[in-house]
């Protein structure tokens, strides 16, 4: 199990933790973390579980596949630290996880 931390837009924290195996995605939408909407439900189809990886998790949380940064062509707000949640996999090297939401989705 690992504990991510989600910080919306406006500050607000939610801690969970996740199960090994799970998506950062699937964490938030079990835990019900608001900002992540997750409406293809985690086929890397929509733009709508998009998040900011804190800069010193960049490196654990591993590279964008290309089919992730064609879908994050339709992201709002794309940073360099930006990551579709439901491609990256919780696993213990991700206890201690930071994400940031933006402002809104998609």
């Amino acid at each position: 199990m690992a504990k991510i931390t989600y910080i919306e837009h406006d500050g607000t924290r939610h801690e969970v933790e996740a199960e090994n195996g799970l998506t950062v995605m699937e964490a938030a939408i079990r835990n019900m973390v608001p900002g992540i909407d997750a409406d293809c439900g985690g086929a890397c189809a929509c733009a709508t579980c998009h998040v900011y990886v804190d800069e010193a998790w960049l490196e654990k949380t591993g590279e964008r596949a290309s089919m992730e940064e064609s879908m994050l062509d339709f992201a709002s707000d794309v940073q360099d630290n930006s990551r579709l949640s439901c491609q990256i996999k919780v696993s213990d090297a991700l206890d201690g996880l930071v994400v940031r939401l933006p402002e809104q989705q998609g």
